[in-house]
């Protein structure tokens, strides 16, 4: 019995010697990769410091911002630090480019590279420099959006004209006919959370999640957002909607896709998951907000609401459920979301807003004024979408730009209409895996 034990006790051994050895030479990239992704996580919580808005989520390891403030002064010594740092981290990753690497360490290489240049490019924001709008989205979001002239917003206000009731001034009576589908504020919740329901089971039925994910919902105020996802880790959220403005009964749906099921929850969940749980990569353990990695989130988001709703089916479900829990008629529902699609053309006016004000050429005013005249929204509304410029500039782009950049890469690789679980593989895999908005457009 000794003997057995003596030889079971060798093979043993020389199994996990083998394994080790084999481990250190499979690995040999990823090591340097690890060190240099732990120092990028370092650098962005550092960055942090000095914009609070910057972090938008982490959760690794408590110490590693443990001595870390906040809303400090940012000062020749903080620029010189944080910019030394960031080029030694650049030309670290560039010494690795001689490595052959699969496919995912390949993206995990092109996805670090983007993210550190955007924080160079923060820093140089907050040193004092401004970039022309176009020039800040390329360095922040990898990514420049089209421009749109006001002839062609003003071509779908023409559209709208032609549809909507009534004969005063086409914004009022689009106002006026919108104003008939606001959620009531006692019965939002109740809406919220049978939205919530379906988007999740319909998720579900093709991405498996973490058992114990979950998220919970919260109603604010005084906030320049609609909505907002805040990601703790351990595969929860804080979901906030906020209640400034009337929220319209398509909004449910919206919000419910895109902050949770298949959207930033689900987003958030699977990076975690997938890549720091079972590959230990921790630079998905924190998220720079003015980042490429917004632009792959705000874009899946907006996506995953025609994943999960194909079709006619979103208005199906909303004018079956959704229309009478909130008691709501349904009968001008087509109407409705015939309004809502030709409104989808005025997607980019923000682009445009948010450019010519950034870049000095519109007053405040001056930008609320043509928000109202070329894409229709009410004084207040157009106020709160300045307040959001103001706060996040360029990051507008994220939205719609990324929305289409999204829908391209995947109907273009097989995920159309006609074939719709290869468009949700496609999806969770960008849900899953390092992406970056240059990897995903087309290549002429």
């Amino acid at each position: 019995m000794n003997k057995i034990i003596f030889i079971l006790a060798a093979v043993l051994i020389l199994v996990s010697c083998s394994q080790k050895k084999e481990t250190v030479i499979k690995s040999e990239l990823e090591i340097k990769m690890d060190k240099i992704a732990e120092d990028y996580v370092k650098l962005v919580l550092n960055i942090g410091q000095y914009d609070t808005d910057f972090v938008d989520a982490y959760y690794g390891p408590k110490e590693w911002r443990a001595n870390l403030k906040s809303n400090l002064k940012f000062d020749s010594t903080a620029y010189k630090y944080l910019s030394t740092k960031t080029n030694e981290l650049l030309n670290s990753l560039e010494s690795l480019a001689e490595y052959r690497a699969d496919e995912l360490e390949t993206l995990r290489f092109r996805y670090l590279y983007k993210q550190l240049l955007a924080c160079k490019t923060k820093i140089f924001m907050l040193n004092g420099i401004i970039l022309p709008f176009e020039e800040e989205t390329k360095a922040l979001y990898d990514s420049s959006a089209p421009t749109y002239s006001d002839e062609f917003f003003q071509s779908a206000i023409k559209e709208l004209d032609k549809i909507l009731p009534g004969k005063d001034d086409v914004a009022k009576r689009l106002n006026d006919f919108k104003m008939k589908f606001v959620i009531p504020a006692y019965k939002l919740q109740d809406v919220f959370n049978v939205a919530i329901k379906e988007c999740r089971t319909r998720t579900l039925e093709h991405i498996k999640l973490p058992k114990e994910e979950s998220f919970a919902v919260e109603y604010v105020k005084n906030k320049p957002w609609g909505a907002y996802n805040w990601y703790k880790g351990n595969f929860y959220s804080v979901i906030q909607v906020n209640t400034d403005l009337p929220i319209y009964i398509d909004r449910a749906i919206d919000l419910a896709a895109h902050e949770g099921y298949p959207g930033h929850h689900v987003y958030n969940a699977l990076l975690e998951s997938n890549l720091v749980d079972k590959r230990g990569w921790k630079e998905f353990t924190v998220y720079a907000l003015f980042s490429p990695q917004s632009l792959i989130a705000e874009g899946t988001a907006n996506y995953g609401i025609d994943v999960a709703f194909p079709g006619d089916e979103r208005i199906k479900f909303e004018k079956e459920v959704l229309f009478p829990l909130a008691g709501l008629n349904p009968n001008e529902a087509d109407l409705y979301y015939k309004v809502l699609e030709v409104q989808k053309q005025f997607s980019y006016a923000g682009n445009t807003a948010a450019k010519n004000f950034l870049d000095g050429k519109w007053t405040r005013k001056q930008t609320v004024g043509w928000l109202q005249k070329n894409a229709l929204r009410t004084k207040e509304s157009a106020e709160k979408y300045v307040s959001f410029i103001e706060k996040y500039r360029s990051y507008v782009i994220n939205y719609n730009l990324g929305m289409d950049l999204v829908k391209d890469y995947i109907e273009r690789s097989g995920g159309a209409d006609d074939h719709p679980a290869k468009r949700w593989e496609l999806f969770e895999k960008l849900l899953s895996t390092p992406q970056t908005p240059s990897g995903l457009q087309r290549k002429e």
